[in-house]
């Protein structure tokens, strides 16, 4: 019996962006989802539920931040690695602060982004299982 591979949901304006993201998770196995806007995904997300999200902060009219706001506000579980091409000074700490799992800056390194998706969803399995 094989298990279930994860799904990661990658939301990204950028088309090309969201296609190197697609081409490189599913080469890890991983099922892969694509969004252009938060609110597409928060639309789907009911339906179609991610065990990471890889989310772009840049966005127009629902950003980053918005949406990783609308995941609390829902109590969504759902693990969240952030990737910008935009690094702020303290930007790391406000969205790890904000329940972010992972910042991570673009281009974004392969090893670095498969780890950092892992270690999130390992963490919220974790917490899923000693909350039962």
């Amino acid at each position: 019996m094989s298990e279930t591979p994860p799904v990661i949901a990658v939301l990204d304006d950028e088309l090309p962006m969201r296609k190197a993201l697609r081409r490189l998770l599913s080469c890890h196995g991983y099922v892969v989802n694509e969004y252009a806007s938060g609110k597409e995904f928060l639309a789907a997300l009911p339906s179609n539920p991610a065990d990471c999200l890889v989310l772009d902060l840049q966005m127009p009219e629902i950003n980053g931040f918005d949406v990783l706001d609308a995941l609390f506000a829902e109590r969504n579980d759902t693990p969240v690695v952030v990737i910008t091409g935009h690094d702020e000074a303290g930007m790391a700490e406000l969205l790890l602060a904000r329940g972010a799992s992972a910042y991570l800056l673009k281009p974004v390194d392969e090893a670095e982004l498969v780890d950092a998706i892992d270690f999130a969803i390992g963490a919220r399995d974790a917490v899923r299982m000693g909350a039962t």
